[in-house]
């Protein structure tokens, strides 16, 4: 065959193959309702899917984490209600005839988990039985004034779950700040601005002082951080008890463990006047809050923070120190801490004892896992915190439920919330992107179709 009749029929069959695939368009057009498609799918040009859209705002709500906390306090209110019906007197003797009049067993155990978790939100929230305003209203205040050390602390905690790190010693970087605050508000003789700014810097800095060195052996040497700083407790603990025996810190002419009372310019001013404790170390716990919020979203160190505690590896190779993002971080959430035991020595005892941190830095842990490790979830989780303890005595008081049931919520919390997938099977909740995938699928089943 000549080379030109070769040409003539290449021609040819590349017309026939032009044709066919515009009879084929045409086709699809009809069938589409008259829309061709792109160019670019008729020349087999590869075409990028669209990305995916942003979730909704009722999405975010169903799949988010926030629904799964809300859910996971729900649960441990409703097992804690069970326990208190089961351990209340009334409840265990209609048990007795049980099957004969069940409906009394069951208004016993109403009536004792209703009334305790009523007293609990009259000791916590508000008292709808008062006869003035002021006293209506001073169980919220006592609330806000309990959740204000947790808040600092549950900051500090949260924060270095941020980065990866596990800071178990949020107690003993409260009782170093406060002992230092609280030397520098009893010691010292300066005008009350002054005198609280210097009290609050004491503080600041002897937390940071106590969590830098775990951060610091952390980076340098590898040291566990959860080891360190359960022993950084102990010492400080044990050395704050014995201070409390020296003549620097022990008060003049008492035998027992505790310091003089902090002068009148150290201490926070009342927030709401002199009928009820709520101190101004309330709005510096907002403003932490607000300071942690804006390091982690909108500042070059908490991207780092950030990018270390999600994959050390993959930060370092971008070029972004660990070693540095453990020490700082440690510093941040060892001052954070430090607030909190300036807010106790300072605000709310003001005077130091051995036992000026009471539980809150271990209570701290949890509050940061329901607040997610979140600024403003742990806020929100710091007065839920705070009003378990402000109403735990008026639960005990009025209706004799023993105030350890609180605990027992708190603990129960704390399982829920490591348990995710158990609270979203309990409740059906679907897991994140789970509607995504949905649409997806629905889309490609469409497209095949």
């Amino acid at each position: 065959m000549s080379p030109e009749k070769s040409t003539e029929g290449g021609h040819n069959a590349d017309r026939e193959t032009s044709e066919a695939e515009e009879l084929r368009l045409e086709a699809a057009a009809e069938t589409a309702g008259g829309q061709l498609p792109p160019p670019a799918a008729a020349v087999g040009t590869t075409i990028k899917p669209a990305p995916d859209a942003a979730p909704g705002v009722l999405e975010r709500i169903v799949t988010g984490s926030g629904l799964v906390s809300v859910l996971a306090v729900l649960m441990a209110l409703v097992v804690g209600g069970v326990l208190i019906a089961l351990t209340d007197e009334d409840t265990t003797a209609a048990a007795g005839y049980l099957f004969n009049r069940p409906g009394d067993f069951f208004a016993a155990a109403w009536d004792a988990a209703a009334g305790a978790y009523y007293s609990l939100f009259q000791g916590s929230i508000v008292n709808v039985e008062a006869e003035s305003f002021t006293r209506a209203i001073y169980p919220l205040t006592q609330t806000l004034t309990t959740a204000t050390p947790l808040i600092c602390a549950g900051l500090g905690v949260a924060l270095a779950f941020r980065a990866g790190l596990f800071n178990i010693g949020a107690q003993g970087q409260i009782i170093i700040g406060a002992a230092l605050a609280g030397w520098v508000g009893f010691t010292w003789q300066l005008p009350m601005a002054l005198h609280l700014l210097l009290v609050i810097v004491a503080g600041l800095l002897g937390g940071a002082i106590w969590g830098g060195i775990a951060g610091l052996l952390k980076a340098r040497t590898g040291a566990h951080e959860v080891i360190v700083t359960i022993m950084l407790n102990y010492v400080a603990i044990q050395l704050v008890a014995y201070l409390l025996t020296t003549p620097g810190f022990q008060r003049e002419g008492s035998n027992n463990p505790i310091s003089p009372q902090l002068n009148e310019s150290a201490m926070f001013p009342k927030l709401l006047g002199d009928s009820f404790r709520l101190h101004w170390g309330f709005v510096l716990a907002i403003a932490a809050t607000v300071f942690v919020w804006w390091l982690l979203n909108r500042s070059t160190v908490g991207f780092e923070l950030r990018a270390v505690g999600a994959n050390p590896d993959a930060a370092r190779n971008a070029g972004i120190s660990t070693t540095k993002g453990y020490v700082v971080v440690m510093l941040i959430a060892g001052a954070l801490s430090g607030l909190a035991g300036v807010s106790q020595v300072s605000g709310t005892e003001r005077v130091l004892t051995a036992d000026v941190a009471a539980s809150f830095g271990f209570d701290a842990i949890t509050v940061a896992l329901l607040g997610r490790s979140t600024p403003w979830g742990t806020f929100a989780a710091g007065l839920l915190f705070g009003a378990f303890r402000a109403g735990g005595v008026a639960m005990q008081t009025n209706t004799g439920t023993s105030i350890d049931i609180v605990l027992v919520v708190q603990s129960l919390i704390v399982l829920f919330i490591a348990a995710p997938p158990l609270v979203r099977s309990l409740f059906r909740i679907p897991p994140p992107g789970a509607f995504r995938t949905t649409r997806k699928s629905a889309e490609a089943a469409g497209g095949a179709a």
